[in-house]
């Protein structure tokens, strides 16, 4: 059988089914994607390359379009040149945000076409317009959103199966195509993102923390407001006043992945770090940037409260492989969050705009450490029931590449009233990212690490 992939930023989302089915007697698997994808062992890689192209006279509103026709373009030479190779698709999986589904069908008629299904962009309910202190344009900004879905509405349109990897995510696509859409996440590997008693993390000074410190983490692939770093920031001061012994441990990128950028010449980092700046002791904050996968778990097991915020958009890797290591996390009450986190039971959830409650509740769990234990646990069960690699996110997608009859039926995968902790249906499939302004990517990382043996796609 043979298997293609195309992802701009390979293997990001496809890191694990790829492995797995190059791994197998008689596949043949192959990828295209653009000069920020990578290698995998046993995987043959084309790569395509965008050339610079005068734009400025085509309409605003298409302008997005006629990039992703250029990629799509790209993608055709790439595809032709595996065919001419004798490499003929039997089964595809694509991503469908930036165009490069467009020319699947037609080079491939027979092969079977996954598409993930990422994110559907809009107003309601989602990130746009979402935060009062980056308010969303006028009509013409609605009408260029929406134009932003073309390319993901003609690749679903001649798909064989969607997949998406949460119910929200797959909830903000339109009605009439959400019944071909499964949910299936892409997976955490539970036997390597694990609880540890004995893990220590280095600090850029050289020092070393444990889990016998007060540790608050806090990671996001960039510093930015959609992903809450505001709110963090502001809640600091707060929090580092009444634990004087707190170490903040903060890990990321500097740059801005999605959603508005920032004034010229700055950074989301360097605004919101000056305005609480001359509130906080420095010396107990501690920017990490990019790590290492297994650095980044390192720091994940050592912490005693870790904070996930984000809009309403793509949920994070983070927030469960934070989970799986067995955090104790204090998460927004954003409807992406709240289909992993029940408050009180495997995290606590806090309002996306509350400072005040974000700080009083990570306060609580470092004064109170035994008294949250118990969500320790009940978040470890619950990636373990919902999203573990290798019992039930793997096979699934296995499943829907190759188009076997037990493949999850759309929105089939997760049950919705398995208790939180609990091990019920465990045999059963569960339901368990940005390079233009505004767009998924699944390049969504906070490290720069090997691709093999463990992945370096940690956050969204």
């Amino acid at each position: 059988m043979n298997v293609l992939f195309v992802h701009n930023n390979f293997p990001a989302q496809f890191r694990h089914v790829a492995r797995a089915l190059a791994a197998r007697p008689g596949m043949r698997v192959a990828a295209i994607g653009s000069p920020t994808s990578r290698a995998m062992t046993g995987i043959e890689l084309v790569k395509y390359r965008l050339t610079d192209a005068d734009i400025s006279a085509t309409h605003p509103f298409a302008r997005r379009f006629d990039l992703e026709c250029r990629r799509a373009e790209q993608v055709l030479y790439a595809l032709s040149s595996l065919t001419a190779s004798a490499f003929v698709p039997d089964a595809i999986v694509a991503h469908c945000g930036w165009g490069e589904a467009l020319p699947l069908r037609s080079i491939c008629p027979k092969a079977r076409l996954v598409v993930y299904c990422e994110f559907y962009y809009g107003r309601d309910g989602r990130d746009v317009g979402f935060d009062p202190e980056f308010p969303a344009t006028g009509v013409d900004g609605d009408v260029a959103l929406h134009l932003k879905n073309a390319t993901t509405l003609l690749a679903l349109a001649e798909c064989d199966q969607g997949v998406a990897p949460t119910r929200w995510q797959r909830s903000t696509f339109p009605a009439a195509f959400q019944d071909r859409i499964a949910v299936l996440h892409e997976g955490v590997d539970t036997s390597i993102a694990k609880p540890s008693d004995h893990a220590s993390f280095r600090l850029p000074s050289g020092r070393i923390l444990t889990s016998a410190d007060e540790v608050i983490t806090f990671a996001a692939r960039n510093f930015e407001p959609l992903r809450g770093y505001h709110i963090f920031m502001r809640a600091l001061p707060r929090i580092m006043a009444a634990r004087p012994g707190a170490q903040i441990v903060i890990v990321g990128g500097n740059g801005t992945a999605y959603g508005a950028q920032p004034p010229p010449g700055q950074s989301w980092k360097s605004i919101f770090l000056r305005e609480v700046g001359n509130r906080i002791d420095m010396d107990r904050v501690h920017f990490t940037d990019h790590l290492p996968y297994r650095d980044y778990l390192r720091a994940l097991q050592i912490s005693s409260a870790h904070v996930y915020l984000t809009y309403p958009f793509v949920l994070s890797w983070s927030v469960i492989e934070a989970m799986s290591v067995g955090c104790v996390v204090i998460a927004s009450d954003t409807a992406p969050v709240r289909e992993v986190i029940e408050d009180n039971r495997n995290g606590l959830l806090v309002p996306f705009f509350d400072v005040t409650g974000l700080a009083d509740r990570v306060v609580d769990v470092l004064a109170h450490r035994d008294r949250y234990a118990t969500l320790r646990i009940a978040a470890r069960l619950t990636v373990l029931d919902r999203y573990d690699l290798e019992r039930t996110c793997l096979p699934g997608m296995l499943a829907l590449v190759q188009g076997n009859e037990a493949r999850p039926a759309a929105g089939s995968a997760f049950k919705e009233n398995t208790p939180v902790g609990s091990r019920a249906g465990a045999d059963e499939p569960h339901e368990p990212v940005p390079a233009l302004d505004h767009e998924p990517s699944g390049l969504g990382s906070v490290v720069a690490g090997e691709l093999d043996p463990v992945p370096d796609q940690l956050v969204r």
